[in-house]
C-alpha cells in the first residue's frame, strides 16, 4: 500500500512537472515570438522607409531625365531643323542649274536644228553627188563586165593607188625617218668595227693559168705527132692548152678553176718527167687528181681552223675545200665564206647573239656552190639540204637558205649571215664581170626604173653602182619620191642579178625661169 502511494505521487509529481515545464516553454515561447513580431513590425517600418525614400529618389530621378530628354530632343528637332534648311537650299540650288541646264539645252537645240538645216542641204548635195557618182560607178561597171578577173583587179588597183598614193607614201616616209637615223648609226658602227677588226687581201681569179717551159722545143713535144698528145690533154683534164708564139710559156684556158688546176700541175709533171705521151699523160692526171683531193681536203680543215668553230662532218668540209676552186664574179668562194664568217662572228660579238652559230652558217652559206651543177635548185636551199644531210642544226640550215632571201629567217643570226655576204661581195675590187654582163645589168636598171609613172629619166652610173632617177616634180611629192626610191630598189633586188650594193637616188628638182625685157 506504501509502494503504491509513493508511485502515484511521484507519477503525479512527474505529471504537474511536465506540465509546468510545459507552460514555462509555451511563455518563453510567446515571449520569443513576440519579440520577432516586434523585430518584423520594425524591418517592416524600416523597409517602407527606404522604399519610400526609393520612390522619392526614383521620382526626382524621373523628372530629371525627362528634362534631360526634353533638352535633347530639343536639340534633336534643331538639328533636324537645320538639316532639313540644308537640303531645301541645295534642292533650290539643283532646280536653279537644272533651269539653267535646260535653258542651255534649249539654245542647243535650236543650234543643232541649224546644223541639222546645214547637213540636210549637204546631204542633199551629197545624194547629187552619189548620184553621179552612181552613173559613173556604172559606166565604170559596164567597162569592167567586159573584162576578165585580172584586169578588172588591177583596175581596182590602180584607182586605189591614184587615190591614196600620196598618204600612203607620207606614212612610209613618216615610219622610214623614225627608224633610219638610229638603225643607220648602229649598223654603220657594228659593220665598220667589223670591217676594221678583218683587214684581207682582196683575190680574183682568172679563168687562164701559164705553165713555165725549160725551151721551146718543148711546145712540139706537148703538141705530139700529128697532135696526139695535146688532143688526149685536152680530152682528160677538160681545159684548153694555148700554145702561141710566147717564148717559153704555155697557156692552160678553162673556166672551171678545179680543171684547170689539175691539168696546170699534169702539165707541170709532165714537163718537169719530159716523157710526154698519151700513156704517160693519163698516169700523171690520175696522180695530180688524188693530190687535188687531198689539198681540198687540207683547205677544208684550215678554214674551219680559221674561223674557229666546231668540227663539222667530212663531208662537209670535203665540200668546203672544192668553193676553194670555185669563183663568183671572179672572187674566191672559200675566201669569201671564210671572209663572211669573220665579218658575222664580229658582227655577232658586238650585238651579243650566238657568235658561234653565226660563223658556223656563214661559212657553210655557199656549200651549195660546189655541187650547183650536180643537183637542181639554187645554192642556197642545196646548201640547206646538204647542212641538214649531215646533222647540221636547223638554225644552221635556215641561215644558209635565208642568205638569198628563199626562206624566212628563223634567228637574227640568219639576218647577219645575209649582211655579211652583201658586205663580203660589196667590197671595191672584190667581185667583178665581163663587159656583156655589165651592159646588159646597166640597161635593166635603166628600164626597171623607166617603168615607173612620173620617171622622166634614169641614169646607171658608177658602173652600175648607183641609179639616179629624175621625176616630173608637178606630179611626184617628196613623200611620194621617197617610197619610188624604196619600190624601185625592190623591183632590183627581184629582177637582176649583180655584185655588191646598188645605191637608187631619186631626184625631184622644181625650176622657175622668167624673162626680163
Amino acid at each position: 500500500m506504501g509502494i503504491w502511494i509513493t508511485i502515484i505521487v511521484a507519477f503525479v509529481v512527474f505529471v504537474l512537472s511536465l506540465i509546468l515545464g510545459i507552460y514555462v516553454g509555451n511563455k518563453r515561447l510567446i515571449a520569443s515570438l513576440k519579440n520577432r513580431k516586434e523585430q518584423l513590425e520594425l524591418e517592416i517600418q524600416n523597409k517602407q522607409k527606404e522604399i519610400k525614400e526609393l520612390l522619392d529618389k526614383a521620382e526626382e530621378e524621373a523628372k530629371a531625365l525627362k528634362q534631360k530628354e526634353l533638352i535633347e530632343a530639343r536639340e534633336e528637332i534643331h538639328k533636324l531643323r537645320e538639316q532639313f534648311d540644308l537640303e531645301a537650299k541645295q534642292q533650290r540650288e539643283e532646280l536653279k542649274a537644272l533651269e539653267e541646264r535646260l535653258i542651255r539645252k534649249e539654245e542647243s537645240l535650236e543650234k543643232k536644228e541649224e546644223t541639222i538645216e546645214k547637213l540636210k542641204e549637204k546631204l542633199e548635195s551629197q545624194i547629187e553627188n552619189a548620184e553621179k557618182l552612181e552613173k559613173d560607178l556604172e559606166t565604170k561597171l559596164n567597162v569592167i563586165a567586159k573584162m576578165s578577173e585580172e584586169e578588172a583587179k588591177e583596175l581596182v588597183i590602180k584607182e586605189a593607188k591614184e587615190k591614196y598614193e600620196l598618204e600612203i607614201a607620207q606614212k612610209f616616209k613618216e615610219i622610214k625617218d623614225q627608224y633610219e637615223d638610229e638603225a643607220k648609226k648602229y649598223a654603220r658602227w657594228v659593220i665598220t668595227t667589223a670591217i676594221q677588226r678583218y683587214a684581207s687581201d682582196i683575190t680574183s681569179e682568172l679563168t687562164t693559168s701559164t705553165v713555165a717551159l725549160p725551151t721551146d722545143d718543148m711546145k712540139g713535144r706537148i703538141i705530139g705527132r700529128e697532135g696526139r698528145n695535146i688532143r688526149t690533154f685536152e680530152k682528160l683534164t677538160g681545159a684548153d692548152l694555148i700554145i702561141d708564139d710566147t717564148p717559153e710559156i704555155v697557156v692552160i684556158s678553162s673556166f672551171n678553176p678545179l680543171r684547170r688546176e689539175i691539168a696546170k700541175r699534169t702539165l707541170e709533171m709532165l714537163v718537169a718527167d719530159g716523157r710526154i705521151h698519151p700513156a704517160r699523160i693519163e698516169e700523171l692526171y690520175e696522180k695530180s687528181k688524188k693530190e687535188i683531193e687531198e689539198y681540198i681536203k687540207e683547205m677544208g680543215k684550215e678554214a674551219v681552223v680559221r674561223v674557229g668553230i666546231k668540227q663539222p662532218h667530212n663531208e662537209i668540209i670535203k665540200l668546203l675545200g672544192r668553193l676553194k676552186f670555185r669563183t663568183s664574179y671572179g672572187q674566191d668562194v672559200l675566201e669569201h665564206s671564210i671572209e663572211v664568217a669573220q665579218f658575222a662572228g664580229m658582227m655577232a660579238s658586238e650585238l651579243g647573239l650566238n657568235v658561234e652559230l653565226a660563223k658556223r652558217a656563214a661559212l657553210f652559206h655557199d656549200l651549195g656552190k660546189a655541187v650547183d651543177h650536180e643537183v637542181e635548185g639554187s645554192h642556197a636551199l642545196v646548201g640547206g639540204q646538204i647542212a641538214r644531210r649531215y646533222g647540221e642544226k636547223l638554225e644552221v640550215v635556215n641561215a644558209i637558205q635565208y642568205h638569198h632571201n628563199e626562206v624566212d629567217p628563223m634567228t637574227p643570226e640568219a639576218v647577219l649571215v645575209a649582211a655579211s655576204d652583201a658586205l663580203s661581195a660589196s667590197r671595191p675590187g672584190a667581185r667583178k664581170e665581163t663587159l656583156e654582163n655589165y651592159i646588159r645589168r646597166i640597161e635593166q636598171l635603166e628600164e626597171i626604173a623607166k617603168s615607173f609613172r612620173y620617171v622622166d629619166k634614169a641614169y646607171a652610173i658608177q658602173a652600175g653602182r648607183e641609179l639616179r632617177i629624175i621625176v616630173q616634180p608637178d606630179k611626184v611629192e617628196d613623200a611620194v619620191a621617197e617610197k619610188l626610191a624604196h619600190d624601185i630598189s625592190i623591183q632590183i633586188e627581184e629582177k637582176v642579178q649583180y655584185p655588191g650594193v646598188i645605191k637608187v637616188t631619186v631626184i625631184r628638182e622644181k625650176r622657175s625661169v622668167a624673162y626680163a625685157s
